[in-house]
Order: C-alpha cells, then structure tokens, then sequence
C-alpha cells in the first residue's frame, strides 16, 4: 500500500508538473508494470537522472500498464517500460520513438519481442536483470573456492544459452550439470536430478522455473540436498539462497536514465540488450553456518569489482 501510495505521489507530482507548462513537449514517457517498491524505486532514481541532466519533470510523463491508452501513444522522444507487462504493452504498440526496456530478466524481453514480432535494435532494447555470467562465475571462485560443479535448470526457451555457459564455465575450470525443464511441466524431476550432482545451484532469471510458486520448495529442496544456491534476488538469499547478485532497483534506474540521456541528446538505443552496469551482493548469514562459511558482502563486492579491473 505504502509503495503504491509513493507511485500515486510521484505520477501527480510529475502531472501537475506537466500541466503546469502545457507548452512543454514530452521527451520521455515511463510506463511500469506494477507500483510496488521495487518500480516506483526506479521510476524514482530515473526520472532525478534525467533531472540531474538538465530534463525538466515537466518532460517527463509517468503511467501505468493500465493506464497506456489503446489507440495513438502519447508523442515523446523516449519511451521507457518497466517490468514485462509494460513493454509488452508498448513493444505491440506504434511508437515513433525508440523503446528502452527495464527491469525484467532476458527470457521475459525476448518473449516480448516475439511476441509483438519485433527485434533487439537501436529501437528497441533492454537493461535485463540477468547479471553477466562472467560476473556470476567469477563470484563463485572468490566465495566458494571449492565448487566444482554448478546445477542449472533451464526453462523452455532458454537451452539455446547452454553452450556458451558450458564453455564460460570450463573457462572458469568449473562443470555444468544441467536438466530442462519443459512448459507445463514439474520443476521437482529436473532439480533432484541437478542437485545429485553439483556443488551448487545457480538460478538463472526465469519465471517458468523460478517463481512465487516454486522458490519455496526449491530452496527447501536445495537446503536439504546441502547444495548452496547463488541467486539473481536479495529476496530468495533472505528466503534461503547462500547469497545473491544482483542491481537494486536505484542501480537500473540511474542506468536507464543515463541511457535515456544519451538518447536525448542524439545516440542510438544499444543493438543489443545490456547488463546492469552496478551491481550488490546479499549474503544469508544463517545458512552459510550451516554449510560451516563465513562471507561478508562487501569483502565480496570489493574483490569482485576489483576482478573486474574496477578499484
């Protein structure tokens, strides 16, 4: 109730801005898919970006899903969605701008493009909550130096993605233990047969496996079997995961208000999606004593930025 109230706040806030230039064209409008915390956190964070970069609010146009009107979209020189149902939404739509999408994970963004039949392009692109696996690889040989094998559950449209995570993952002298798991069917079958045979599981964003749903019985499942899960939300290491990598809400934000700036000011949308360029790391301190470690978030992030040839 409290987040949605914020997001009720900010779009009047934004409205009455705008109402009160009626002159003033709009450069971008933002639809979210929901107004919980995590939206209205990053419908926040981009829209004081684009002011810090010398946008006016009274330039910017804030709706929900719900409220995108179903004939003629409003003019701007930028739309930006967040969440799925968003950029559905708009991906089906006729725009005359170029569409950024955020905050959804990579198998959501492609499923939007086919379905609206349109592809990743200069105008229509992503910032996907997926991390790079590069980073995910790398945070395991700092956190948990002795795995060896990683379990991977892969959902219906995502085995296209299994050789390179297998040569990324020999690359790192680490082995993937993989199943699929087909529409419709169980979760359970795929990870017992996963989990007999890795060290630890790594989730990759996607709805069909993971969900509100399955996380509970996964995690359950994986705690039991005394396989350690990285996880790409702070939500499912507070459920149970070991740890998780991935942006906060504020880190999308800014970086979509960055690329709305660029865009603003003459640049092309990137051809293809884009990782988040931040990132935070969350640590469940009870489940590392039980699996007898000791890890400390920001020793991780520091090292792992470091990796990453960041001071």
């Amino acid at each position: 109730m409290l987040a949605r109230l914020r997001f009720l706040i900010l779009g009047l806030w934004l409205g009455c801005l705008a109402s009160a230039d009626l002159h003033a064209a709009t450069s971008v409008v933002i639809v979210s898919s929901e107004s919980n915390a995590a939206y209205t956190e990053t419908a926040q964070a981009l829209v004081e970006e684009l002011e810090r970069s010398g946008i006016s609010r009274s330039e910017v146009l804030l709706l929900r899903a719900s409220e995108w009107p179903l004939g003629r979209a409003p003019a701007a020189r930028l739309y930006v969605t967040l969440g799925a149902e968003a950029a559905g939404r708009l991906a089906r739509s006729e725009l005359a701008a170029p569409l950024l999408c955020a905050l959804l994970p990579r198998s959501s963004f492609e499923r939007v493009l086919q379905q609206s039949g349109r592809k990743a392009s200069p105008l229509v692109s992503a910032i996907v909550l997926d991390q790079p696996m590069s980073r995910q690889l790398e945070l395991i040989r700092i956190a948990l130096p002795t795995v060896r094998r990683i379990g991977v559950l892969w959902g219906a449209q995502m085995a296209a993605e299994a050789p390179a995570l297998k040569a990324q993952a020999l690359s790192h002298g680490l082995q993937l233990t993989e199943a699929a798991v087909a529409e419709e069917e169980p979760v359970f079958p795929a990870l017992r047969q996963v989990l007999e045979a890795s060290d630890l599981l790594l989730a990759i964003p996607n709805p069909q496996v993971y969900n509100s749903a399955s996380i509970q019985n996964i995690l359950l499942t994986s705690f039991r079997a005394r396989v350690p899960m990285l996880a790409f939300s702070a939500a499912y290491a507070r459920a149970g995961a070991l740890l998780s990598l991935q942006a906060t809400p504020s880190q999308i934000g800014l970086q979509a208000g960055a690329m709305a700036r660029a865009v603003l000011h003459g640049k092309a949308l990137p051809e293809a999606p884009v990782y988040s360029n931040d990132f935070e790391i969350t640590v469940n301190d009870h489940v590392a004593r039980s699996l007898g470690l000791k890890l400390d978030a920001q020793s991780l992030h520091k090292r792992l930025r470091q990796r990453e040839g960041e001071p």
